[in-house]
């Protein structure tokens, strides 16, 4: 057998559990990689997260810098808040080290540029934490494009929402304040359903935004009256948007009408539609988005001057797989260890992280933006 992996985790707090929990399953199913070291700012917290998972003799550190700097390591998950994104990332890269980063890539397109470039200069894997692309039914809509069926798609309407769903209570804020997060809603499952369509029709290029976001839910204490003891401190601390939405421009002539929901009077924001010249998709939303398919969806077409539906079943998933977390730091696993390309590839994700942007320049000056996305 190869040698196993050495693997770091840079941030410890709640996401990097996901990923340390699918490392603990690879480890007891494979037994190819070991975890060497982790960090994270609060003193004592990457200790205390390892001992959580009974893993013994991981050397912990409050640096990245330091981390890296000692470490001989094949890989790291970042899994810091969105605007500590960048610079682990990078330091990571020139230091050789492959590397999973969380979503959003980032908060603005500047720094995914920069990361970009560290990513290319090192040679090393970047991939991006997309977890729903390993989605049976995800891929599924992308076969229904690809194999035409569809025609010319020339509308998209995608997005998702929750009623009451804002990541936060009175000990965790990191979510909702915007020296931490930098967005909310937009970048927390904006990226997601972004990514679902844009990743369907072969991530073509944003040319124009025109976005609003706004925030009538985070900075209400009654959005958090009864469910946190402290709602008047959550509500002080939101800074971020809770409701989202845009008119994209995309080449080929595409329109990409798009909005997304932390919390709202409403149980979805509609389902996503895709539509071509040949067929319509409908992809049935769901209550709490989180990057899954709703339920059975719809083909809508017209056959010898009659209008007829076809229903695509969703596929059952198959437990020999490994749930998504499983199979996204697995992909990431397998490209380190083969030499691979990146599962979740960053020159289609700086064009999501191009739109979330977009929306946050447009939303700002209260008009259309144009997207440029600088060369690599």
């Amino acid at each position: 057998m190869a040698e196993k992996l050495k693997i770091g985790i840079i941030g410890t707090g709640g996401i990097a559990h996901a990923h340390m929990g699918a490392y603990m399953r690879r480890i007891e199913k494979f037994d190819d990689i070991e975890i060497v070291a982790g960090c994270d700012i609060v003193p004592g917290k990457a200790e205390k997260f390892f001992e959580e998972f009974g893993v013994e003799g991981v050397r912990c550190y409050e640096s990245h810098e330091e981390m890296l700097e000692k470490e001989q390591l094949d890989g790291v998950s970042v899994c810091t808040y969105n605007r500590q994104h960048a610079a682990p990332t990078i330091c990571a890269l020139n230091h050789g080290v492959n590397v999973i980063l969380e979503k959003p890539f980032a908060v603005t397109l500047e720094e995914c540029v920069e990361m970009m470039r560290a990513e290319k200069a090192s040679g090393k894997i970047l991939t991006v934490g997309f977890q729903p692309r390993f989605d049976q039914n995800m891929q599924q809509i992308k076969r229904i494009v690809e194999s035409g069926e569809l025609g010319d798609v020339y509308y998209i309407q995608t997005g998702g929402g929750r009623r009451r769903g804002i990541p936060a209570s009175d000990t965790k804020t990191t979510f909702i304040e915007d020296e931490t997060a930098g967005v909310g809603a937009l970048g927390d499952i904006g990226c997601y359903s972004l990514d679902m369509v844009l990743n369907a029709i072969g991530y073509p290029m944003p040319l124009t935004v025109s976005g609003f976001k706004n925030a009538h839910f985070g900075k209400d204490p009654e959005t958090y009256r009864y469910k946190n003891q402290n709602p008047e401190y959550i509500a002080s601390k939101f800074s971020v948007d809770d409701f989202a939405g845009a008119l994209i421009r995309l080449e080929g002539d595409i329109i990409l009408d798009f909005r997304i929901s932390w919390a709202m009077n409403m149980d979805t924001p509609g389902d996503t539609l895709i539509l071509g010249t040949k067929a319509g998709l409908r992809i049935p939303s769901t209550n709490c988005w989180n990057g899954t398919v709703g339920g059975p969806m719809t083909i809508y077409r017209e056959c010898a001057g009659q209008s007829m539906q076809m229903t695509v079943p969703i596929i059952p998933d198959d437990p020999k797989a490994g749930d998504l977390w499983d199979r996204k730091v697995g992909s990431f696993i397998t490209a380190v260890r083969e030499g691979g390309e990146a599962p979740v590839p960053t020159s289609q994700i700086i064009k999501n992280q191009a739109i979330i942007d977009g929306v946050l320049r447009s939303s700002a000056i209260g008009r259309e933006v144009e997207i440029t996305i600088p060369e690599i």
